[in-house]
């Protein structure tokens, strides 16, 4: 490597590192960050991502909700938000809905239909801008919909942010399992936590069980089941506020996930009194 190679690749780590430091910055007063990711796409992981973030919301809890998938932008569409974010003084501020703050590239397009047809280096410098101009403010979470794959856009994603934790969506099909379960292994090579699967479309249609045989290969916690319903329809408000069948699941993953959550912050204080103890 010559002088001017060294000097590129220094100024190279320069830049990431202020990256991540600005980075580091703008999110140093959210207290959980959870991803929610697969595999694949078309499981209903921004479904997933954006009535568990309206859930939480109406438990009482402080949310924001970051599309990361960047290059097919939809969970606005989902949380009937059809107003933009003001940006002032070089700042995002996110549009709030359902008590839920949210950020999307959606907002940023002129033409929904218009495909972004970006490489890789495009759609880390958008997350990145994302992550360093975005004014979130006090949150309890923030709640990430992650692109999908285990290729350059979610690991942008990972390597961005420090992550607390993935909850990883499958459905009843085979092959959609094994594409998760290629997500969990990434997740794990990350060494970030797996906060447990949930197993969308389940029914007559697709089946079911595939979610919970794949939590127990991977000896992780099975979160629940979410049925494919018509209630789903209506694209007007998240379906977990319109559909009483719909709350009724996410009353039993939301239990599991904030569980998962507490074990994993109570985790050095257990390990420091096994210590002690010994």
């Amino acid at each position: 490597m010559n002088k001017e190679q060294q000097q590129a690749k220094l100024a190279q780590m320069k830049r990431q590192w202020e990256q991540r430091r600005q980075v580091g910055q703008r999110l140093n007063r959210i207290k959980t960050k959870m991803g929610v990711y697969s595999g694949k796409g078309g499981v209903g992981k921004t479904t997933v991502a954006v009535n568990l973030a309206t859930y939480m919301a109406e438990q009482g809890y402080s949310v924001g909700l970051l599309d990361a998938d960047i290059d097919c932008p939809n969970a606005s569409k989902v949380m009937g938000i059809t107003s933009r974010p003001l940006v002032v003084d070089n700042q995002i501020e996110p549009v709030e809905a359902n008590g839920v703050k949210m950020v999307s590239m959606a907002f940023f397009q002129q033409n929904e239909e218009e495909a972004i047809i970006w490489r890789g280096p495009m759609i880390h410098n958008a997350l990145n801008q994302f992550l360093q101009m975005t004014n979130w403010g006090d949150l309890d979470f923030l709640v990430v919909d992650m692109p999908p794959g285990t290729s350059d856009a979610p690991l942008t994603v990972m390597q961005a942010l420090t992550m607390d934790g993935f909850v990883v969506v499958t459905t009843p099909q085979n092959l959609a399992a094994m594409d998760a379960k290629r997500s969990i292994n990434m997740i794990k090579k990350l060494n970030v936590e797996v906060l447990g699967v949930v197993e969308n479309f389940t029914g007559e249609v697709f089946g079911t069980g595939a979610g919970k045989q794949l939590s127990e290969d991977m000896g992780l916690d099975y979160l629940g089941q979410i049925a494919l319903r018509s209630d789903y329809r209506d694209d007007s408000v998240p379906t977990v506020l319109a559909s009483t069948e719909v709350r009724a699941e996410y009353d039993l993953i939301w239990p599991g996930v904030r569980r998962r959550l507490e074990n994993l912050e109570r985790m050095p204080e257990q390990i420091a009194a096994a210590q002690a103890e010994g």
